[in-house]
């Protein structure tokens, strides 16, 4: 056995301590069915340990050990200021005791330990502050519902040198053993990323779940230290896809295989910076009501619209969105600015069905390359060798 229940946190520190246990006396303990002694007790030998970790400024992202002097440890608790324990584990050789998990910066801790003759030992230590505290940002959000296209995305907000430390501490479990990989890339802000995708296309109704034991990690130079866990969950929902050809000028919404909306549309222009992207892209967010204007897209002073029904496909401004104004064109040309345009009718149809998640798969010979991994979730445009190489652990 190595834990107990949560004690309270003490405030003295020592490295090595000897403390006679249980005791109200100064040197002994009453020992369970004792009979030696005056009054029916016994002495307990007294009980010394060591603890690696010393001090008020005690360096972080280090395992806790625990080491006895003499006989067999029987338990260990370390307690941090919050109440929360590190689990850890006795030497086959009863000496010592290892946590499983490294101690966090800028935390208290206090140590106390038991052995087999009934003997205890309390310790206590802080680790020093740390100079910079890494965070990340999830997606999707906690416990929402997202299409089968849908990669579970980090972004940090200080670079990740230490990687595959990093990706170690990433645990993802699902309620079918779907299979799938991390991969890190450059996000399009610029800042580090790692994505969790499966092979194929998620099942409908999986549950997912992350657990991210990252407290007490370092993330490298100028990355700074992880304080903290996280953790997030969420569904996969409906069965659904949608089927973008620009060459043919059709937008398709498929749900288990079937078409649920077939609708004529128009793309951008082909033969320059206006034409679309191909690919496997993902349903970023469905955003209603707003302005776009080309200056935030690097076209000038093209159009300044208020745009309904907006769907975003990627980072770069690539939406599928109600384009009135482009009606003459429906089923027959490319003549957008680089979006997916339908008539309102349409494009309030696609808006209301589609989920956060769902994956357009855009082909045709009417585009200007395909969406690169990091602008919105381009991950599916690689093959499954190709994603996998992009894990710190291969």
């Amino acid at each position: 056995m190595n834990r107990t229940r949560p004690r309270a946190l003490l405030t003295a520190t020592a490295g090595v301590l000897a403390v006679a246990a249980l005791s109200s006396c100064s040197g002994g303990a009453e020992a369970a069915g004792g009979d030696g002694g005056e009054g029916g007790r016994k002495e307990v030998p007294p009980m010394r340990i060591s603890v690696n970790l010393t001090g008020d400024r005690a360096k972080a992202g280090e395992p806790v050990t625990v080491t006895l002097a003499e006989g067999t440890l029987r338990e260990v608790t370390v307690t941090d200021s919050k109440g929360a324990q590190l689990d850890g584990k006795v030497s086959g050789n009863g000496k010592t005791w290892t946590s499983a998990r490294k101690a966090t910066p800028g935390t208290a801790y206090a140590v106390e330990a038991r052995d087999a003759a009934g003997g205890s030992a309390k310790a206590a230590f802080t680790t020093a502050a740390p100079e910079k505290v890494n965070k990340l940002t999830l997606a999707p959000g906690k416990n929402t519902t997202v299409g089968i296209g849908q990669p579970l995305s980090i972004v940090f907000d200080h670079p990740v040198k230490n990687k595959a430390e990093v990706e170690k501490q990433l645990k993802v479990t699902t309620s079918n053993n779907t299979e799938g990989s991390w991969g890190w890339m450059q996000d399009w802000s610029g800042k580090d990323r790692v994505d969790w995708r499966p092979k194929t296309y998620w099942t409908s109704g999986t549950k997912v779940t992350l657990d991210a034991t990252l407290s007490g990690v370092d993330s490298g130079v100028a990355g700074g230290w992880f304080v903290r866990d996280y953790t997030t969950s969420f569904s996969i929902g409906k069965n659904q896809l949608v089927k973008v050809d620009l060459d043919n000028h059709r937008l398709t919404l498929l749900r288990d295989g079937q078409t649920v909306k077939d609708v004529p549309m128009s793309a951008g222009t082909p033969g320059g910076e206006k034409a679309s992207w191909r690919g496997k892209t993902v349903l970023m967010s469905k955003e209603g009501t707003i302005n776009m204007r080309s200056e935030t897209v690097g076209l000038g002073d093209a159009y300044d619209k208020m745009v309904d029904y907006s769907m975003r496909l990627t980072w770069s401004g690539m939406y599928a969105h109600a384009a009135p104004w482009n009606a003459a064109y429906f089923g027959s040309a490319n003549k957008s600015s680089g979006c997916i345009g339908m008539s309102d009718a349409d494009a309030r149809s696609v808006y209301d069905q589609v989920q956060v998640g769902d994956p357009f798969e855009v082909t045709g010979s009417d585009a200007k390359g395909t969406q690169a991994l990091n602008n919105g979730y381009g991950e599916w445009n690689l093959s499954w060798d190709e994603w996998q190489a992009k894990s710190a652990l291969r």
